[in-house]
């Protein structure tokens, strides 16, 4: 605030004195516009005088005019004393000539003077009058700003004076507040000595009874302490399902997109550029085709892998790569789909090369085809590097020496950088295909199924860039939280040791989970043995019955993936079957016209070909007859011999004859399940003894674990011990950063009012 002050002073001060020089500028601006009037007075009367001269200097000449016109007349009189007048009068007028010469250039230097000095007077006069004005708002703002200046200095010395007010006040708070803290803190150092006086004396009774009654702690050793069970972190848990959830769900719309690149790919190896049924194919198309027949088996897997991971990801277990044992099957579909594409890789670039050498490839196909070429290599080589990182991931729950901990963030980064790779790859294979549909369009022996099969192809090619666009941008946005919530271990330590000890500790958390549950449920009333012995085997049976069940369920399952592919392969064939059923109905239609005019030709020529036609109707339709016992059934079916309604009786026969199959096998697969279920029970009930015996040699275990339960309760009592010597620590710790920031305090707040007194004086 004094800077403040004393730097208004000086501007206050420098305003001033820039207002005085101003005024002082106006005065003798002033004063040089008196001069000025003075000056312009004197030439006014200068001028006045010389006009008034001249009046009578034009009188005079008037006055000698007339003299002269008087004297001419005279002269004629007489003209001797005109002779002698004239001369006086020549002489007169030489003078009065000269003289008058003298002062008409007197006076028109008189007037050059005097207009030179208007026009001077009149150009200084509105300099000074603009510079007047001027100066005269320049003098109107610098005193509105020096006005302006004074309402702010007297603000702000108001305001420093409430200030100063204020902060008197605050100083004597402070200062009280300063006595209240030094009284605290003299209390803190006495409760101080004493907490420590006493927690020492804790100490060494909790050390001596350390030393006598703890002969062992587990956490020292990583690999006895990766045994013990963590922090259940359940936000973690249910987070990691939820992201699983997700990845299940893009890796099935990716096995779809798969199924139908693959399926719709070997459709266009039988069309282009030999047609299958128009002609036979190359040996090595028919055996890429053959391999391609084949993508189902290695893609469904991927699904089902991704499946059993999402499935053993629970809100009870812990998640970590160590725990983490369904991803090796994963990892293992992805390897065999991998071994796919490497083997269908060399038949795919000889099919290209062979399309390219074929005569209805052009120059600009041919370029397509190459690229395309070079597109099929880079995604190999991008499956390869996926495969190599999942495998790596897959390490430390198989190997864990393989993958060390530190390396865990390089392969989720190197991961998402493959995938990102994949989604470029895919980009370019769909923008080089679309090219080639376009160009395969203007070949003259395009026809509609190979566009049509183009068509598919991209779709697919379009589904499945978009799914792996999904796959990694999910994968980018969650990378931080794969790096962090799959590395955490037991308390005190930072990772489990091996896949063992982190199946042990599953285990042992089961057992303790187990043990919470029995602790908080209440005691039932007591059964007698025998009813408890019956009621054993029912639950038994029953639970035989349940797990038959669930197997059937799974087989159900199964058998409906099964069928679904097989649908979708037989989806696929009717979709071409109906394209060319509709090429064949429009052949048959050209066909029938011209056979109609041909027939009625030869109605003419030939009258005997009713009869053969009859005979040929009789032979068809005891030939239906034989085939088809229904038919009999049925007479009036032969009433109608068109095609139509011979086709629809021999498609409800095969429907009907299919429906009464699959009735018997299915009452056969029950059966089969039935008698299978019952002989697993009976199985299941001759084991009840061996498990009796069982549960006798665990009974006689039981005295040696209570012997290793004693030394694990000597174990957790030395844990307590030096938990609560840890907290002792902590909270002597947390005193003395109290104190010291007690202190800290009381030094700031002095400094505080030294300042406030320095401000004040």
């Amino acid at each position: 605030l004094a800077s403040l002050i004393f730097q208004l002073r000086a501007q206050n001060q420098v305003l001033k004195k820039g207002v005085v020089d101003e005024q002082a500028n106006s005065a003798s601006l002033k004063e040089q516009l008196k001069m000025k009037d003075q000056s312009l007075r004197k030439l006014q009367q200068e001028m006045d005088s010389l006009t008034f001269r001249n009046q009578q200097l034009a009188k005079r000449v008037e006055l000698l005019q007339d003299e002269l016109a008087l004297s001419e007349t005279r002269g004629k009189k007489n003209p001797k004393s005109v002779e002698s007048s004239s001369h006086l009068s020549q002489e007169q007028k030489s003078v009065f000539n000269e003289d008058l010469q003298k002062k008409i250039e007197e006076n028109e230097r008189l007037h050059i003077l005097f207009f030179e000095a208007d026009e001077q007077h009149k150009r200084l006069e509105a300099e000074l009058r603009s510079r007047l004005e001027v100066l005269e708002t320049d003098a109107a703002q610098h005193q509105a700003v020096v006005d302006s200046l004074t309402r702010k200095h007297t603000d702000t010395i108001e305001k420093l004076q409430n200030d100063k007010a204020k902060l008197e006040i605050k100083s004597q708070t402070l200062e009280r507040e300063a006595k209240d803290c030094r009284l605290r803190t003299e209390e803190c150092q006495q409760q101080l000595k004493n907490l420590q006086a006493a927690l020492g004396s804790r100490l060494e009774e909790s050390l001596c009874i350390i030393n006598e009654k703890v002969p062992f702690n587990d956490t020292r050793s990583n690999q006895y302490n990766a045994l013990n069970v963590p922090l259940h972190n359940r936000r973690n848990q249910l987070k990691l399902r939820d992201l699983a959830g997700q990845a299940l769900a893009f890796i099935q719309e990716l096995v779809t997109a798969l199924l139908n690149f693959h399926t719709y790919t070997e459709q266009k190896v039988q069309i282009f550029p030999i047609d299958s049924a128009t002609d036979t194919i190359s040996p090595l198309n028919q055996k890429f085709s053959q391999y391609l027949h084949e993508n189902a088996s290695y893609v469904r897997p991927l699904e089902e892998g991704m499946l059993r991971l999402f499935e053993s990801i629970t809100e009870d277990t812990v998640t970590v790569l160590e725990t983490a044992v369904k991803l090796k099957a994963f990892s293992e579909h992805l390897a065999s789909y991998l071994c796919f594409l490497r083997k269908i890789l060399p038949y795919q670039l000889k099919s290209l090369e062979e399309e390219c050498e074929s005569s209805l490839c052009t120059a600009a196909l041919r370029a397509k085809n190459m690229e395309l070429h070079r597109d099929m290599k880079r995604l190999t080589a991008v499956f390869e590097k996926l495969n190599t990182y999942i495998s790596l991931l897959v390490l430390p729950s198989t190997k864990p020496e393989g993958l060390l901990r530190t390396n865990y963030n390089f392969v989720f980064t190197n991961i998402a950088a493959s995938l990102h790779g994949f989604h470029d790859v895919l980009k370019d294979i769909s923008k080089h295909y679309s090219q080639k549909a376009t160009l395969e369009q203007d070949v003259p022996t395009a026809t509609q199924k190979l566009i049509t099969t183009n068509d598919c192809i991209l779709s697919s090619l379009v589904a499945l860039t978009n799914g792996v666009g999904k796959i990694t941008s999910f994968f980018s946005n969650n990378l931080d939280h794969f790096t962090g919530s799959l590395s955490y271990g037991p308390k005190g330590g930072t990772e489990f040791i091996s896949p063992l000890s982190a199946e042990c500790m599953l285990q042992y958390k089961k057992k303790a989970v187990a043990y919470m549950k029995s602790l908080k449920k209440p005691r039932a009333d007591s059964v007698p043995y025998e009813e408890a012995l019956a009621n054993r085997r029912v639950l038994l049976s029953s639970t035989e019955s349940r797990e038959g069940l669930a197997q059937q369920v799974q087989q159900s399952l199964e058998k409906i993936a099964k069928l679904e592919q097989e649908k979708e392969h037989w989806m696929l064939e009717a979709q071409l079957a109906k394209i060319k059923l509709e090429k064949e109905n429009q052949k048959l239609k050209n066909s029938l016209s011209g056979h109609l005019t041909e027939t009625i030709q030869e109605h003419s020529v030939l009258p005997n070909a009713a009869e053969k036609k009859k005979e040929t109707t009789e032979k068809s339709t005891s030939l239906v007859s034989d085939l088809f016992p229904s038919i009999e059934k049925n007479p009036l079916a032969l009433v109608a011999p068109d095609v139509d309604s011979r086709e629809d009786l021999i498609k409800n026969h095969y429907m009907a004859r299919i429906a009464e199959l699959t009735s018997h096998l299915q009452l056969a697969d029950s059966k089969s399940v039935h008698f299978h279920a019952e002989c697993r029970a009976l199985a299941k009930r001759l084991s009840l003894a061996e498990k009796s015996k069982e549960s006798l040699m665990e009974e006689l275990k039981l005295a040696s674990q209570n012997i290793s339960r004693l030394q694990a309760s000597k174990i957790l009592y030395h844990d307590e011990l030096m938990t609560t010597k840890r907290s002792y620590e902590d909270q002597l710790s947390m005193m003395s950063d109290h104190l010291c920031s007690m202190n800290e305090t009381l030094t700031k707040q002095r400094e505080e009012i030294d300042t406030l007194k320095m401000t004040s004086k």
